[in-house]
């Protein structure tokens, strides 16, 4: 598509799609307080949404591999059951997601949430129609980390026979562009999201609303 400035999008989910953030931070409560440690606060918590989760158990609390792992399965069952719809669509947000459909440009999400989980919210706020590709973290956590996610949804969309000349990255904190950026794919960043004024670094664009976002991709 020459006329547009990129030929495939791929879409981060938390902080970018919807503000998750209730859903998650209060699930992540629930898992300090089952495991009988104390709750961080609520700007500490906010600090979790948007990395992989083993790596904020790790990085963020402090947690060796068997204390993360019975972290996780606390949250993951806490989480499905009462935190998931917990979430709001950010404004204009089904708007861009129907232009980019309706031009006919590739999409695929590219989120650390676990597949599945993610798959539930789109289908939840009636937006899986517009993507051609779910790709997010495998059930197990190996793949996680932004970069292997963005490999994945690279590699699906190739096999649909995407045009990834141009390839974009579309969220709201740095792992997003640090991840996109291991496999040359350029961020447009979001303010509304979870991210610090410093995570802006490396983005090809920066977009304080949906209407900014849809002229960043020439639609």
């Amino acid at each position: 598509m020459p006329d547009l400035p990129y030929t495939a999008v791929l879409f981060d989910l938390d902080g970018t799609i919807v503000d998750s953030a209730p859903g998650i931070t209060s699930s992540l409560a629930y898992t300090f307080e089952a495991m009988g440690l104390a709750v961080p606060s609520p700007a500490k918590l906010l600090e979790w949404v948007g990395p992989p989760i083993m790596d904020s158990f790790r990085d963020l609390a402090g947690f060796d591999p068997i204390t993360s792992a019975r972290a996780l399965a606390i949250y993951r069952e806490h989480y499905v059951m009462t935190g998931v719809f917990d979430a709001d669509l950010y404004p204009g947000l089904r708007d861009v997601l129907q232009a980019i459909h309706a031009s006919e440009l590739p999409l695929s999400l590219a989120t650390s949430k676990p597949e599945s989980t993610a798959r539930l919210i789109l289908d939840h706020y009636d937006l899986a129609q517009y993507f051609d590709e779910f790709t997010g973290a495998s059930e197990d956590e190996v793949r996680s980390a932004k970069a292997d996610v963005v490999e994945e949804a690279l590699r699906r969309l190739r096999v649909r026979g995407a045009d990834l000349t141009r390839p974009v990255m579309v969220g709201d904190r740095h792992h997003d562009v640090v991840g996109a950026a291991a496999h040359n794919v350029p961020t447009i960043y979001v303010t509304w999201g979870y991210g610090a004024p410093g995570e802006t670094v490396g983005t090809v664009a920066v977009v304080d609303t949906a209407a900014e976002l849809l002229a960043e991709l020439g639609l």
